[in-house]
């Protein structure tokens, strides 16, 4: 929704601040080439183009519909094992019967059931591709199950599925209408695009160079240094929060001249480098740890990959006019604990 929101925010203010922008754009500077990737379609344009990880696996719809009941802990059961023999998956558990961390079980505790349909997830398969699957949104899938960060599935796990939820054949046929009708936007990226892992696997490490595409699930890095610095300089064409349309803005859109070099606000990893959410065209999201998370919207080329570790101030792309917008620029976003946070508040005065 507020992918939705913003997208009507900055059609608007490019409506109202038009006599603003320049109507020639300035030139590059001298240290960069005049690039003629806007020019070309985005999935060559983007420096590092890769398919998305909630389409590298195939996922398997095996839902099975369980019925409400009791079930009464025996010696050595766990949830997993419950989930194993009832099919209702740990989570919807937990909610059913109120019960609390660290879930200690007691010989002939007697545990409800939920009912409901229930998706046991396989290696590699992401929430978003699960969801896709269901042609169900992946965040309600998050809310029945109340999931929470860092939201790595895991294999052999159950997904309580919503109600409304069915298979979606495969075909090569339905392929491009099944992708262009399911919608994603930044939050679900950043909650359902890691790949499951077995129970004991660990995350992989962000790596300054990786040398083949990360499929895996990535880890948080484990600092974060509290503060962020400008990815580039020009006028503030949109601010964050509500504007006199009455919509809402979940960032700050900066005018830029096409090529000019986008700059990591923080060090982090890369968890996103793509043109997936159509609004933004060229987005390359950045993880932070400790809930941090930027966005960098409307890139004409991305020079960074999933998976890849950053400084604060590295090159991770060139603004352009990608996505729903009609003069090159950076839409920029700061979230925290997946909240849209106003940027002005985290970057230095200038």
């Amino acid at each position: 929704m507020g992918e939705f929101r913003h997208h009507i925010a900055v059609m608007l203010c490019a409506a109202s601040l038009a006599g603003c922008i320049p109507a020639t754009p300035a030139p590059p500077s001298r240290s960069v080439p005049a690039p003629d990737f806007e020019r070309r379609p985005l999935g060559e344009a983007l420096g590092v183009y890769e398919r998305p990880t909630w389409t590298l696996k195939s996922v398997t719809t095996n839902a099975v519909r369980v019925n409400a009941g009791l079930y009464s802990v025996r010696p050595g059961d766990t949830l997993r094992t419950i989930g194993e023999k009832t099919g209702a998956g740990s989570e919807a558990l937990v909610i059913e019967n109120d019960l609390v961390p660290p879930y200690t079980l007691h010989f002939g505790q007697e545990l409800r059931v939920p009912a409901g349909l229930y998706h046991r997830v396989g290696a590699g398969e992401t929430g978003i591709g699960i969801a896709a699957a269901y042609g169900v949104d992946w965040g309600e899938i998050i809310t029945i199950n109340a999931l929470s960060d860092p939201y790595i599935l895991r294999v052999g796990q159950r997904l309580r599925l919503p109600n409304d939820a069915r298979a979606i054949p495969r075909s090569p046929v339905d392929v491009g209408a099944r992708a262009a009708a399911f919608r994603l936007n930044i939050d679900d990226i950043l909650t359902g695009s890691q790949p499951a892992l077995a129970e004991t696997a660990r995350p992989t490490v962000g790596s300054a160079t990786p040398r083949q595409p990360v499929t895996t699930a990535i880890a948080d890095p484990a600092t974060f240094a509290g503060r962020f610095e400008w990815p580039l300089n020009g006028p503030i064409l949109a601010r964050f929060g509500p504007l006199a349309s009455g919509k809402v803005s979940d960032g700050i859109n900066i005018a830029a001249a096409v090529g000019t070099p986008i700059r990591a606000a923080a060090g982090g990893v890369v968890a996103y480098a793509g043109d997936q959410v159509g609004v933004y065209g060229g987005l390359i999201l950045i993880n932070h740890g400790s809930g941090w998370v930027s966005a960098y919207g409307h890139a004409g080329r991305i020079d960074v990959k999933r998976g890849q570790s950053v400084r604060m101030g590295d090159v991770i792309g060139r603004a352009g006019a990608t996505g729903q917008v009609q003069t090159s620029q950076l839409h920029f976003q700061l979230r925290k604990n997946r909240i849209p946070v106003d940027p002005m508040k985290q970057l230095p005065p200038r």
